[in-house]
């Protein structure tokens, strides 16, 4: 009689467990053992519990292959689904064998978990494992298919409605439960105070910093004093939502005809605009992409996008302040060139119309496209195109956790026709075909930081901590996956010959990139130094630099005077004619400033199931070796951590949102 000690652990998270019945069968090269009931004495699978069972066959089943799992329903109770998080198996030869499972599991469901060493496609030769193969990636391209609903715009997931999902990429119930607190939370505040669907325009600027009396941070504070500074205005640009937009300025434009007199006040005493930019202290922001984009009707009238330009000068105190600013991007008498010195409500006004834009091309592109809608793509192909034994499912997955879940949420609740973004300044229509232009223009290059800071000339920038946090973080990401694409992938002829692999990155070029060779994405691997700069990239687009673009916002945004994505009147075309009234005039009335208030609220807020980078909680891997990378991946965060925590002490203005402790494994909101 052989004996097989069998350890089963139920996830932790609200409503993990169950009262139903639970079978295993276990599958070796020698046979299978008998369908046996998992049952002790007392309440057997509750959230968080490892319970011990023990299976008898009459003789061993050889080298252990699979373990099948079964659920049928306990009396007359109705379905209560169970996460099971793995189960260890102890032979009779003394083989400890991890098979995991990380799902739900439904009545009449059953589940065949395969265990052991991660396994390429090619390296499998046991019948039975090839078959378990070959079906699991047929049901799973049966379940996660492609939809195409723009032919300019990265494809997506087929599901319409959250109720569509499969339970293994849902949220938790702990996390749907905060978030319908948060926004009743939210809206209760707003109704007391009348706030919800006011059309009334705000009295004082003074009066819009009481839209939350609970939701406040040091950030969000700072910026409702310190927003009309230059310098503060100029920080952002570097470390606030959207750092990906300026870069060094060798040469003006053409059509930015600054002339060395207007802007001398503002450079250091006795230099030009000419030797400042040929010493690198010269920078633009130029939002040539917004140029001619339809936009939105507000009170029967359309309402106006400038695709403006901003120059910047880095001063001898090391801050980057503005220094001339063009509304449009065809000079003329109607389109004057802002400064510094004209009236302060000038000015700020040239100033909020630039942030505009910004916050829309933010939104849009940066935030929802670039991390948002690739990381959907890199999502459904690696469901699609690896089982779960691959070792690059292994170690990928856990980075698209709730992905699939909040990117449908955000199709109807943020960027569908009654969205917060349908009720920007461009609105819909003129979003998505700014994401269509950008799109077309994305790069491989673009999206791998170390190239992106180089391209911009930013290398050598002061105070941009974005750059300094984010290379050590791509470094740091860098080393791992090598460390754990060349123990898998021990010469480039696996890589070639790995079919599943080929796949993946084939379905990503086509739905991601839609094809584009321009864009630099490969539509195939070659060697093994070309698939670490990928999965590098990938991972760490949808953790740091997703962190980067989402968890600031509630901070920069919740005080809309800073960046609205809405502004109801158009920009001045003269000098001399604008007031602090006409800044009321133009910021979005009562209702609205409370509505996109609410929105980055929900958006860059933390909840209890965040699973911080690197951490790697879900027990997938059964190798040591692996093990031992994640170890050293998790101890080069933690050091990174400290330091960033330890410089920001001696910041006025901190720079936390590329802490390791405070960025998500996932774009999971």
């Amino acid at each position: 009689m052989a004996e097989y000690k069998l350890e089963v652990t139920t996830g932790n998270m609200t409503n993990a467990g169950t009262f139903d019945h639970v079978y295993a069968t276990l599958i070796g090269t020698g046979g299978k053992s008998e369908r046996t009931e998992l049952d002790n004495y007392g309440v057997d699978f509750k959230a968080g519990m490892t319970g011990t069972y023990t299976m008898k066959s009459s003789m061993s089943l050889g080298k252990l292959l699979l373990v099948n799992v079964e659920k049928d329903p306990f009396f007359y109770f109705s379905e209560d689904e169970w996460f099971c998080s793995k189960i260890v198996v102890t032979t009779p030869e003394g083989d400890v064998i991890l098979f995991p499972c990380h799902r739900w599991i439904s009545r009449g469901e059953r589940v065949e978990l395969r265990g052991g060493r991660a396994m390429k496609g090619f390296e499998d030769d046991h019948p039975l494992l090839i078959d378990n193969r070959k079906k699991e990636l047929i049901l799973k391209n049966n379940l996660y298919q492609w939809e195409i609903t723009d032919q300019k715009l990265p494809h997506r997931s087929h599901f319409k409605h959250i109720t569509e999902l499969p339970a293994e990429v849902c949220f938790s119930v702990s996390k749907i439960m905060e978030l319908i607190y948060n926004k009743k939370l939210s809206s209760a505040e707003l109704m007391f105070k009348g706030l919800v669907g006011s059309t009334e325009e705000w009295e004082s600027i003074e009066a819009i910093k009481n839209i939350f009396w609970f939701k406040k941070t040091t950030m969000s504070e700072y910026v409702s004093q310190h927003w009309k500074e230059d310098d503060f205005y100029g920080s952002q640009f570097l470390n606030g939502v959207n750092p990906n937009v300026i870069k060094r300025c060798s040469a003006l434009p053409p059509n930015f005809p600054v002339t060395e007199e207007m802007v001398k006040p503002f450079l250091e005493k006795g230099s030009s605009l000419r030797r400042e930019m040929e010493k690198g202290n010269i920078f633009l922001c130029d939002f040539k992409r917004m140029d001619g984009l339809p936009t939105n009707v507000h009170d029967g009238e359309p309402l106006h996008v400038t695709a403006g330009l901003c120059l910047f000068y880095m001063n001898p105190e090391k801050k980057l302040m503005p220094i001339a600013i063009q509304l449009n991007q065809q000079p003329s008498e109607q389109n004057p060139i802002y400064l510094p010195s004209d009236s302060e409500t000038d000015w700020l006004l040239a100033k909020m119309f630039i942030k505009n834009a910004d916050n829309m091309y933010h939104q849009s592109v940066a935030h929802l496209m670039n991390t948002h809608c690739l990381a959907e793509v890199f999502t459904v192909a690696t469901l699609r195109s690896f089982p779960v034994i691959h070792p690059l499912y292994k170690l990928l997955i856990s980075h698209f956790r709730d992905t699939l879940q909040i990117n449908t949420m955000s199709r109807i609740s943020i960027f569908g026709p009654g969205g917060m973004l349908s009720k920007s300044s461009l609105g819909l229509k003129g979003m998505t075909e700014l994401m269509r232009r950008a799109h077309i223009e994305t790069t491989y290059s673009s999206l791998c930081l170390p190239e992106n800071i180089t391209a911009r000339g930013l290398e050598s920038i002061p105070n941009f901590y974005y750059r300094d946090d984010g290379l050590k973080l791509w470094n740091i990401t860098n080393s791992f996956v090598k460390a754990v694409v060349e123990y898998y992938y021990p010469s480039d002829s696996e890589v070639r010959k790995d079919t599943e692999l080929q796949e993946w990155i084939s379905e990503i070029f086509t739905h991601g990139f839609l094809g584009n060779k321009a864009s630099g994405i490969p539509a195939g691997f070659h060697t093994v130094e070309e698939v670490i700069k990928f999965i590098t990239m990938v991972i760490f687009t949808v953790t740091a630099q997703h962190a980067a673009v989402n968890s600031g916002q509630f901070d920069y945004y919740s005080w809309v005077p800073n960046a609205s994505l809405l502004l109801r009147k158009p920009p001045p075309t003269t000098k001399g004619q604008s007031s602090m009234k006409t800044i009321l005039e133009t910021l979005p009335d009562v209702g609205e400033t409370a509505s996109f208030v609410t929105m980055v609220w929900i958006l860059s807020d933390n909840y209890t199931d965040q699973v911080p980078l690197g951490t790697y909680s879900e027990d997938r891997f059964d190798e040591p070796a692996t093990k031992q990378m994640i170890k050293e991946f998790q101890a080069q965060l933690s050091c990174l951590s400290e330091a960033i925590s330890t410089r920001n002490l001696q910041l006025e203005v901190p720079y936390t949102y590329l802490n390791p402790t405070e960025i998500e494994n996932s774009i999971a909101i």
